[in-house]
This record gives structure tokens, sequence and C-alpha cells, in this order.
């Protein structure tokens, strides 16, 4: 079975290439009684080797990593190198752009966060992307972010009224800077997987029944059970 598949993809491959030279490689699908097993082993044996060195390393290679397929996920790799909690670090990234989920979340950042410091910002941010990855949730950022509900929206900014421009260019960029680094796949270790988040200066219920997983800043941060 394993040397069939192995044939299948290899034939895929050879469709992608388009063009490539196989016509010297052939397979027999006979199953005459007159072949042993040993005989159709060796056989399928034949055309695996004879498929390596047509197709090359590289090019196996390419197809064990994704790379040929058009339809590839696009997930973000995880993010080289140490990740910083200071402006330098943020200051010596590009500079930051993104599509509607990065507005998203640069503008909750904005409106949630924008008082804390960085450490505080990066925990708004890992709460946000916590919840996309939470069956529980949206699965998009914006989806997250303008979440509804009987009690209201799940985050203040979104609820009170005030229409919500970015006055402070500094710390909009800040944002903008943190949402582009945490969705190209920084990681997340500030909160343990935290889903929600408050101000010391008040109380909701659920934190009496959520485990607090970390407190950074006027914020803690609780992990939904």
């Amino acid at each position: 079975m394993r040397l069939r598949q192995f044939w299948a993809l290899a034939t895929t491959v050879a469709l992608v290439q388009g063009g490539a030279a196989f016509a010297e490689v052939t397979v027999s699908h006979s199953n005459s009684p007159a072949m042993g097993l040993a005989e159709q082993v060796s056989s399928l044996m034949g055309v695996e080797h004879a498929t390596i060195r047509a197709l090359g390393q590289n090019t196996l290679s390419a197809v064990a990593q994704g790379k040929l397929s058009s339809k590839a996920a696009k997930v973000p790799a995880p993010l080289t190198g140490t990740l910083r909690y200071d402006d330098a670090y943020l200051a010596s990234q590009p500079s930051p752009s993104g599509d509607v989920e990065w507005q998203c979340l640069r503008t909750a950042l904005y409106f949630e966060a924008r008082g804390e410091s960085l450490k505080g910002q990066f925990a708004v941010a890992e709460v946000i992307l916590n919840r996309v990855d939470n069956p529980s949730y949206p699965h998009s950022v914006c989806g997250v972010v303008n979440q509804g509900g009987r009690k209201g929206c799940q985050f203040s900014f979104n609820c009170d009224g005030i229409k919500d421009v970015m006055r402070e260019q500094g710390a909009a960029d800040r944002a903008g800077r943190i949402a582009r680094l945490m969705l190209d796949g920084a990681p997340r270790t500030l909160t343990d997987g935290a889903t929600h988040f408050h101000t010391n200066a008040v109380r909701p219920r659920w934190a009496h029944r959520f485990p607090r997983t970390a407190s950074i800043g006027a914020h803690m941060f609780y992990r939904q059970p």
C-alpha cells in the first residue's frame, strides 16, 4: 500500500512539473497469478527508484513541504530570532501594514491597551489570537474583536459610543507594529493561553471561576476552562 501511495504522489509531481520526461518510466498493473508477490514488489521498487532519479531530491523535498501545491494554507512561519518587549526592537522592524485582520488587531490594541506597557499590549494581542484559535469564538481576528452578545460587546471600545479615531500617531504606530509581529507568528508566552482579561478597576463574575494566568500592568489575565 505504501508503494502505491508513493507512486500516486510521484505521478502528481509529474503532472505538476508539466513536460518532464518520464515516458521511459512505466508500471505494470497486472494482477496475473504468474507474477509472484516478490516479483511485484521488486517491480514497484524499481519504479520508485527510477522515479526518484527522474524527479531529483529538490523536487521531492518541495513536495514533502507542500511547496508545489497552489492551494497550500498560508500559515505564518514562527518568528525567527528573539522577541524583545522594548521600543528599540519595535522600531527596528519594517514599517507595518496589512489586511483587514491586521487593521482589526491594531485597532483593538490601540483602544484597549495603548496605556499599557509593551508587554501589556502584547498580552492583549495574545488574548485575541488565543480566542481566534479557540472553537468557542469566531475564527478571525475581526470576528473576535467585533463580537457582541446579549450582555454587550466583548471589547468595550466597540460599545462606548465614541467614534474610533486613532489620534495618537505614536500609539497607533506601536499598536500596528505589535499587531504585525503577532500575526506573523511571534510567540505567545506572556499569558499562558489566556482568553480573558480585565483591568484592576473591575471584577467581572467570571473572574471567580476562571484560573488566573498572569497579571501585567493594570490587567489581569484568565484562561477559560
